[in-house]
């Protein structure tokens, strides 16, 4: 467990009040970043901050400032915008409850473990783990941290319970305006049955660690091969293609289908020569 939580203070639930800490749930993953390089030279590239008119600038004379208009900018110091921000309150009050399925998983932004945080704590918090899987509820509640204001949701997770960090409604766009020209007609029933059958082919559980990033992986090679030449000689790899390429936009749909599931099986073709079984005699009476 990390030595510094997220967040420290209490989940309440009317007259009920739970101490807890908060972590992280995710991190981040593999990665690669790459530095500007001045070829002739090998020197890494480096930026300064730079004032129009004055040039460089130390870096004790920058403020922030929030443009208004054109080139009109009304500014604040650090003091000013700490002033501003919303008090880092100590308390997540539960004010709703709802059915997981309402929230949308466009809301979803970020997931954190919540633990209890005594001993003390342990039974109110397995209370309220309980409760929510019980009634198949997700707790609702806004969280100050940091100076702002976070929209959260709380669900129990094994034996604990997870905080999942929500979008407000202003930074999420509306999903009609980019499906409006998709045309209203339905597939027919029997393209639908063999997506269905190729879905429940493919349907396995989900083992995260089966999935890497691919792109990240060939890099390194790339990198260790283009070590290991010690030379500025250009390394080209394709990419491996497993698509088979793009094709045209007219496809027999029937068709894929049926090849993917595995019933586009071809037919016998007859033997060339046949040989024919000679009739049975008739027996005498």
């Amino acid at each position: 467990m990390p030595a510094r939580a997220y967040w420290q203070g209490q989940i309440r639930l009317a007259l009920v009040s739970i101490p807890v800490e908060v972590y992280p749930a995710t991190r981040s993953g593999a990665a690669i970043s790459f530095h500007q390089i001045h070829e002739p030279s090998g020197k890494r590239i480096r930026y300064e901050k730079v004032a129009p008119g004055v040039g460089p600038v130390d870096r004790d004379e920058i403020i922030r400032g929030y443009e208004v208009s054109k080139d009109e900018y009304v500014l604040l110091d650090d003091e000013e915008i700490a002033a501003a921000q919303v008090e880092s309150r100590k308390t997540l009050e539960l004010v709703q409850f709802v059915e997981p399925s309402e929230i949308d998983v466009l809301y979803y932004e970020k997931p954190y473990f919540v633990v209890p945080a005594d001993d003390l704590a342990e039974e109110a918090y397995g209370v309220l783990r309980d409760a929510l899987r019980q009634t198949r509820r997700v707790g609702l509640g806004q969280l100050s941290v940091r100076g702002r204001e976070q929209l959260v949701s709380l669900k129990p997770c094994g034996r604990g319970l997870v905080l999942e960090v929500l979008r407000y409604a202003d930074e999420v766009h509306r999903a009609q305006g980019y499906f409006k020209d998709i045309p209203e007609t339905e597939p027919s029933e029997d393209l639908i049955d063999l997506a269905t059958t190729l879905i429940e082919k493919k349907t396995a559980p989900f083992k995260p660690a089966e999935f890497h990033d691919r792109y990240v992986d060939a890099l390194h090679r790339l990198i260790e091969k283009k070590r290991k030449a010690g030379t500025g000689k250009r390394i080209l790899e394709d990419a491996e293609d497993d698509s088979g390429g793009k094709g045209g936009n007219v496809i027999d749909l029937m068709a894929a289908l049926k090849k993917s599931v595995g019933e586009d099986k071809p037919a016998r073709k007859p033997a060339k020569n046949p040989v024919r079984k000679p009739a049975a005699r008739r027996k005498k009476a």
